[in-house]
């Protein structure tokens, strides 16, 4: 599903050039569940970005459900995410001038689900988090932890064929958190291939296997 083959990423400096990323070698396997772990400034975050196509700003090949995104112009990495992947942002990335219910329901125009299976789609998903009161708020009416289990909601709310996390439970308190976990081991059960970036050692044991980062290299 992913290879990376000595993916690098690295800003132009008067001295030359600083890396971010070295070298990078890495495969994921469909229903993979991987935890990146690794000290701040490791470069965790950046490759999660590569990996979601949001940075087109590198240097390597990256394979991903057998497309060269290396090879790909923009608007076919831009389809080609909204079609197979889902994620969620540290700083959640909601969208200010839509609802929380029209946060969750963008994910599924991308995949041309008709509107009424969308209504019936959405409001399962606001029943089952408990946050059908919610639903008719902007993002700057909820608190932090809201926010994220709002973006959590709209990432999986289509069942995309991948899930890219980066610090999913960082504003839930204990149970929320413990909550979401166990739902990306259910979906990851289902087959669902997830990357999440995490510091917690417990998120991380939900996942299959580990890659440490430090530096910018595999460790």
């Amino acid at each position: 599903m992913i290879a990376l083959k000595n993916v690098e990423k690295s800003y132009k400096l008067k001295n030359g050039s600083y890396y971010v990323l070295r070298r990078i070698h890495l495969t994921v396997e469909p229903a993979d569940f991987v935890s990146v772990m690794g000290p701040s400034g490791a470069g965790k975050s950046t490759l999660l970005h590569i990996l979601g196509l949001h940075d087109a700003e590198w240097e390597g090949e990256y394979y991903l459900f057998d497309q060269p995104v290396h090879q790909l112009k923009q608007k076919e990495r831009v389809s080609l995410r909204k079609k197979h992947t889902g994620f969620v942002f540290q700083s959640y990335h909601l969208l200010d001038d839509l609802t929380v219910y029209e946060n969750i329901e963008l994910p599924l125009s991308y995949r041309d689900v008709p509107p009424s299976e969308r209504a019936s789609i959405v409001c399962d998903a606001l029943d089952r988090f408990n946050i059908v009161g919610k639903k008719d708020l902007f993002p700057s009416q909820l608190s932090g932890g809201q926010q994220q289990l709002v973006a959590l909601v709209r990432a999986i709310v289509a069942r995309p064929e991948l899930i890219l996390a980066d610090e999913p439970t960082g504003n839930l308190h204990s149970d929320q958190a413990r909550e979401i976990m166990h739902l990306f081991r259910r979906l990851n059960d289902e087959g669902t291939t997830i990357v999440q970036v995490t510091h917690s050692e417990e998120n991380a044991s939900y996942g299959k296997r580990i890659v440490r980062l430090r530096d910018g290299w595999i460790v």
